[in-house]
């Protein structure tokens, strides 16, 4: 019985010894990376991006600058509307107001979901690190930069109360290329002080924070902007902040944002350098590091293209075509020389309200040039159609007969396709065909002259 005491008091004795040396290098690696970290009063202070410039091919036309002139308006907690506060903490940190700057639950879920995904898709910080993170520290992924954002997190948590840390962070978080905080974020979006928002636009802006540039209204991506504001709304009808009829009520609201008045050139080409840059850098990277960016464009073909695109387009309205787009490359290389997604960006020729979506025939925001979800390669595709005819034999005097035709059960109905004029021409030849771009002569082509095959192979060809 006296051996065993003795063997217990033993592992006692080495058990407390080793937490004691646990700790002791705890605390020793914390104030090794304590020395020089900036102070948490610097929250009151605004460390500005360094903006990020795209040029054209010379070097010498600004086409824009990200992150330049930082719009901020500072909005104390109480003018901040309930719904965006509850929009925010049920999308970024749900058990905000219960942990002390680390949420373990939601650093052990993202765990999960990354080895299960085996990819580094969801993150598990809490607003108070997200805070650190953005405002006091660089965005190096480092084990040191790690350490520092725990003890500054740990820190800000003893020294401020939560609702002031909310504050901190809904008035110094990104929400677009050059707009920081909520106060800012609602003038720009929606001309609105914050307290006017409804509970939909506040969805919106909390769906900005995962990536602002990426679901800019303004961009190529409105879609995912809408798709993630209705996951706002679902995960606060989850966190029981709002009813699920309000949430529906809210996702059927039509938003109505307003003219960015953006200082930009050649727009939809910008958006989709954007794009590339943002899923290469990521947004953080862009936003602090100051980058030079050349592109392939050439802005004196670039004026000539949208202006071919708005006399052409404005002519074609008389075909009941309202918007048109071009892109010119160099075939050898793949190099884009201009892009213009759509006909008159800035909307001037159209009627007032059409920027936030009512009286439009189409969005001019839109970049139908690089807009695949839904589309068909459509009178693009007849082309091979026709030269594959042409290598079998046949020549522009062919003809073929432009009339009601019946082409089979196509998927689950009749294929009876009619021409853009709902007009029928008899017997034509396939240069007029193809000139008037006739969708049942070229159909026709497509399946008894050229082939389906084999028109498929000339356009990989």
């Amino acid at each position: 019985r006296n051996s065993a005491l003795t063997r217990g008091k033993r592992f006692f004795h080495i058990g407390l010894f080793v937490f004691l040396l646990f700790f002791v290098g705890l605390a020793s690696l914390f104030l090794y990376y304590a020395k020089d970290l900036p102070r948490p009063e610097r929250l009151g202070e605004v460390a500005l991006a360094k903006p990020s410039k795209i040029y054209d091919r010379t070097g010498e036309v600004l086409l824009y600058e990200l992150y330049g002139e930082e719009k901020r308006e500072f909005v104390p907690l109480p003018g901040i509307p309930r719904e965006l506060k509850l929009a925010v903490l049920a999308t970024e940190d749900q058990h905000f107001y219960s942990h002390f700057g680390l949420d373990w639950r939601g650093v052990g879920r993202a765990i999960l979901i990354n080895l299960k995904l085996r990819a580094p898709v969801q993150g598990g910080s809490t607003i108070t690190q997200q805070l650190v993170r953005s405002t006091l520290l660089s965005r190096e992924k480092t084990v040191a930069r790690k350490v520092k954002e725990l003890i500054l997190t740990l820190e800000l948590e003893l020294r401020y109360p939560k609702d002031q840390i909310l504050e901190f962070y809904l008035n110094q978080i990104p929400l677009g290329s050059n707009i920081y905080g909520v106060g800012a974020a609602s003038q720009f979006y929606f001309g609105k002080k914050p307290n006017e928002l409804s509970l939909a636009e506040s969805g919106v802006l909390a769906a900005l924070i995962k990536a602002p540039s990426y679901y800019s209204p303004y961009g190529s991506h409105k879609e995912e902007l809408m798709s993630r504001k209705d996951y706002v709304l679902s995960r606060m009808v989850r966190s029981s902040y709002i009813t699920q009829d309000q949430a529906t009520e809210a996702k059927a609201q039509v938003l109505e944002f307003r003219d960015p008045g953006l200082t930009i050139k050649a727009p939809h080409f910008v958006l989709y350098v954007m794009d590339e840059l943002l899923g290469t850098y990521g947004e953080e990277f862009l936003r602090e590091n100051g980058l030079r960016v050349y592109t392939t464009l050439d802005w004196r073909l670039q004026e000539k293209a949208e202006q071919i695109v708005l006399t052409v387009g404005e002519r074609n309205v008389a075909f009941d075509a309202h918007n048109a787009a071009l892109v010119a490359l160099v075939p050898a290389t793949g190099e884009i020389v201009a892009m213009v997604g759509s006909k008159d960006w800035n909307g001037e020729s159209y009627p007032a309200g059409c920027m936030s979506g009512k009286n439009c025939l189409f969005d001019p925001k839109v970049n139908v040039a690089t807009y695949r979800i839904g589309r068909q390669p459509g009178s693009s595709f007849k082309p091979f159609a026709y030269v594959t005819a042409f290598l079998k034999g046949y020549d522009d005097t062919t003809t073929v007969v432009d009339e009601e035709t019946n082409f089979g059960v196509w998927g689950d109905k009749e294929y009876i396709p009619k021409n853009y004029d709902e007009k029928f021409r008899g017997t034509v030849t396939l240069r007029q065909s193809l000139a008037q771009s006739l969708n049942i002569p070229s159909i026709k082509v497509l399946l008894n002259l050229a082939g389906l095959q084999e028109s498929i192979e000339t356009a990989h060809d």
